[in-house]
């Protein structure tokens, strides 16, 4: 298996037909397993024999996506929980304990913030932001007691990139994990183990469902790893549920097609905006004119479905802007098959301080896009008509 191509691996591996000999994988709705004997129970309870014991911890619709997803990212081993923010949570809580330092960027998802300094905080973890691309600042926030660096590339909803690989050898040579929210891209276009990175997270709720169906989160990396933050996850129970983990297991089939759909669509509307007077600046990685462009080039196979651009006017602006499309649906989800449209200074980046969104560079004119699959000519057409 190991040979084949992303999307046989994407639609053949991770899931074995049962004797009921079904051709799509099953769904297993169940809270329990029964077990064949009181020895077999306390075997499996002990780890003596594999097998299943409760859903909360073990289920083979859920097991099926996470030795899917763990192939399609090069990881040894993967986990799946109830939320990508789930993921980052159970993360931090397995891995790392009171007074140890965590170095972040503060180019993230506003929610991902706001737990760092408000919920992790609290456990007496100490965190420092840095911009994302800045290796120098990475390398020159460490502290005897930094134990990982936590980022989000390309970052949602500018698009900045940092240079993996690059950091990778920062941290390594420091002993510290270096943990890739790779939500925008999906592993269709990138995967940050094989770039250096030690673990990567998910919001599978976005592209990886792609239809805006349910919540999920995933969490992938090396064995000894993903154990830990398995053990986490059987105690405190934020798991993902064998429903949701069927509706991503699928999505996961189509997952290459979509992205390299999203990213087409993405970059022609990209090259629109950018030639329209109303518009400061398009945010693209795609676009040569993005500061990260050719580095995003050496270690992406696609530049993904955000657009972001931002209009001249301010708030005011990009309110009327986003009231008057009639395709694009008003929404702070991305990912979709159905393109959306946002304000992030008071939607996903909303509950950050002032300064935190001016350092994350949210501006009051920045809107959002996440291109969906509807004929672009469409898209373009609902724009270019709020522009009047």
């Amino acid at each position: 298996m190991k040979d084949l191509s992303f999307n046989t691996k994407a639609i053949r591996t991770g899931y074995k037909t049962t004797t009921e000999q079904e051709h799509s994988e099953a769904i297993f709705l169940t809270s329990s397993f029964v077990f064949s004997s009181a020895e077999q129970a306390a075997n499996r309870f002990s780890k003596k024999d594999p097998g299943n014991i409760y859903a909360r911890f073990t289920n083979p619709t859920v097991d099926a996506f996470e030795k899917k997803l763990a192939i399609l990212e090069g990881a040894q081993a993967c986990v799946a929980t109830s939320s990508g923010m789930a993921a980052i949570f159970a993360t931090i809580m397995a891995l790392f304990k009171s007074g140890d330092h965590i170095v972040a960027s503060r180019n993230m998802f506003g929610t991902s913030i706001i737990m760092l300094n408000t919920i992790i905080t609290k456990f007496n973890i100490d965190i420092s932001f840095v911009n994302l691309s800045d290796l120098s600042a990475w390398e020159n926030t460490l502290k005897n007691n930094t134990k990982l660096f936590l980022l989000e590339t390309p970052s949602n909803p500018l698009g900045e990139v940092v240079n993996i690989n690059a950091l990778s050898r920062i941290s390594k040579a420091n002993s510290i994990l270096l943990a890739v929210d790779n939500t925008i891209l999906s592993p269709a276009l990138q995967t940050p183990i094989t770039l250096g990175a030690d673990i990567v997270i998910h919001s599978a709720t976005k592209y990886i469902d792609g239809q805006g169906r349910c919540l999920a989160g995933v969490i992938a990396g090396s064995t000894d790893i993903i154990e830990q933050i398995h053990r986490f996850l059987r105690t405190t129970g934020p798991s993902l549920s064998a429903f949701n983990a069927w509706i991503v297991l699928k999505g996961l089939d189509t997952l290459s097609l979509r992205m390299k759909a999203h990213s087409d669509n993405a970059l022609k509307l990209a090259i629109w905006l950018e030639a329209q007077d109303q518009v400061e600046k398009v945010y693209y990685l795609g676009l040569p004119s993005h500061p990260d462009h050719n580095l995003a080039k050496s270690q992406q196979s696609g530049f993904g479905g955000i657009v972001s651009f931002k209009i001249k006017g301010g708030k005011k602006s990009a309110f009327k802007i986003i009231n008057a499309t009639n395709i694009l649906s008003i929404t702070a989800n991305l990912g979709d098959t159905k393109s959306t449209i946002t304000h992030p200074a008071t939607t996903t980046h909303g509950r950050l301080t002032d300064e935190e969104r001016l350092n994350a560079h949210i501006t009051d004119g920045l809107i959002r896009i996440s291109v969906g699959l509807e004929d672009i000519k469409d898209i373009i057409a609902d724009i270019k008509q709020t522009l009047v």
